[in-house]
């Protein structure tokens, strides 16, 4: 007799709102990057470290269409919110195009893509809907690749001319980075909640007051050695931020 087919966890509000705006992340992340490589074809850049970056567009474009099926297996209808405007990399027009290139490497790849990776890890570890694990299966994969790219580029930026003052640069903007770096994944507002509906889980979602637990891990395991390489102290910036 074959086995019975495990019933779908019911999905919640929360869970169709979760996975909409994971939907609407993957657009602006394939954005940055197509626009970051852009950039990088502007100044020289190596041509691996440009092949690699259009993959991620790729990658991106992706993950935003698996987090539809997962979206409309949730019963959610609505059509994602992408604000034009906001898709696009601001130029700092009186400095070279190099110190953006390092300031959104570091801060959008470098960081946004490391944590992104313990993550997305968290979030899969107790997914069981198959069109959620699928993705975040998916997604996991290509975030640890998505990850080395920033620091291969960072790399790289170190090695040009540029690169000692390309390195203070990042020195200098790194407290500012962390900030919007634990605005946007571990808010006080959210840390206390600890626990979440099992259904929730199912679905690929975890406690807000969890991903603080998360980046405090990404910090000490990925940040500070990483940046400790280009002469940076990760944990002297986190305590300006």
């Amino acid at each position: 007799m074959a086995a019975k087919k495990r019933a779908r966890p019911p999905a919640s509000d929360r869970t169709r709102t979760e996975w909409l705006r994971r939907i609407e992340a993957e657009y602006r992340s394939a954005a940055f990057a197509h626009h970051l490589v852009h950039w990088l074809i502007q100044i020289g850049a190596s041509p691996d470290l440009i092949r690699d970056g259009l993959r991620i567009v790729n990658d991106e474009m992706v993950h935003a269409e698996l987090s539809h099926v997962v979206y409309t297996a949730a019963g959610g209808t609505e059509l994602p919110r992408i604000d034009r405007d906001s898709l696009v990399l601001r130029r700092s027009a009186s400095e070279p195009l190099e110190h953006d290139v390092l300031r959104y490497g570091v801060d959008l790849f470098c960081l946004g893509e490391t944590v992104a990776v313990r993550l997305f890890k968290e979030l899969r570890h107790k997914c069981v809907v198959p069109e959620a694990r699928r993705a975040l299966d998916r997604i996991l994969r290509d975030e640890v690749r998505h990850r080395d790219f920033g620091w291969a580029l960072f790399d790289w930026l170190a090695e040009t001319p540029l690169g000692p003052k390309l390195e203070k640069l990042a020195e200098r903007e790194l407290p500012r980075m962390f900030t919007r770096v634990r605005g946007a994944y571990a808010p006080w507002a959210a840390r206390d909640e600890q626990s979440i509906p099992d259904a929730d889980r199912a679905w690929g979602l975890m406690p807000a007051g969890w991903y603080a637990r998360v980046l405090d891990d990404t910090l000490a395991r990925d940040y500070v050695p990483r940046f400790e390489k280009h002469g940076i102290d990760a944990r002297r910036a986190w305590a300006a931020s």
